[in-house]
């Protein structure tokens, strides 16, 4: 295999493991304070959180770019403390990637948390466990096959993540060329062998990560 071939899928990799990390921490922390509570809004809260699962990546890369561009504050701010704008950079791959993936965790976790008996957690806090122990030690292990779904399903969507990648990051090779956008010129410039190549691969990654999930569940 050519350098051309494995460089996409090298940073696509890459991506999905440190946007599934962001996904993983974020998908934890807000699940476990939104289950088995009620405030007003939180419907509101949940549907914010859920959005990216139904609004169109083109829509979700505008928005990022509304966010992040060089004429918002947050991209204003990051270009003067990095010295450089966030958009066209690796970085700016990760974040997107997060954003789409977010959802399939944080909804994940939040179904195992919220599966957990409350009277279990009580038994923990009456014997003298604080809100930390009580969620590393009771909470995840309970919800563990549930997180363990949401990683799996979080970095496969990670690792496919086209639209909002190649409105807010680009397609530069070797930088923030991904395996979805890395197939898409392909197709354009007529090169259907290497095209088939980087499906296949995605084909072959995604086929295994979700057999693993199967068997989970089995």
């Amino acid at each position: 295999m050519t350098t051309d071939f494995w460089s996409p899928v090298k940073l696509s990799i890459e991506v999905a493991f440190v946007s599934g990390i962001w996904v993983l921490l974020l998908g934890l922390f807000f699940a476990k304070l939104m289950a088995n509570t009620t405030f007003k809004g939180k419907a509101v809260i949940e549907t914010v959180f859920l959005l990216p699962l139904v609004l169109p990546p083109s829509v979700v890369g505008f928005l990022l770019i509304v966010l992040f561009g060089k004429n918002s504050m947050i991209g204003q701010l990051i270009e003067w403390i990095f010295k450089h704008p966030v958009m066209f950079t690796w970085w700016s791959a990760v974040i997107a990637s997060t954003v789409v993936a977010f959802p399939l965790m944080y909804q994940s976790a939040k179904t195992g948390f919220e599966a957990i008996d409350e009277d279990i957690e009580n038994a923990a806090r009456v014997d003298g466990a604080n809100e930390l122990q009580l969620f590393m030690k009771i909470s995840i292990p309970l919800a563990l096959k549930a997180i363990i779904s949401g990683i799996i399903l979080s970095f496969a969507r990670a690792l496919g993540e086209f639209g909002a990648t190649l409105m807010f990051a680009g397609n530069i090779p070797g930088k923030t060329q991904t395996i979805s956008t890395a197939i898409y010129v392909a197709i354009d410039s007529g090169n259907m062998e290497l095209a088939w190549l980087w499906v296949l691969c995605l084909v072959v990654i995604s086929f295994f990560m979700l057999i693993v999930l199967q068997i989970m569940k089995s």
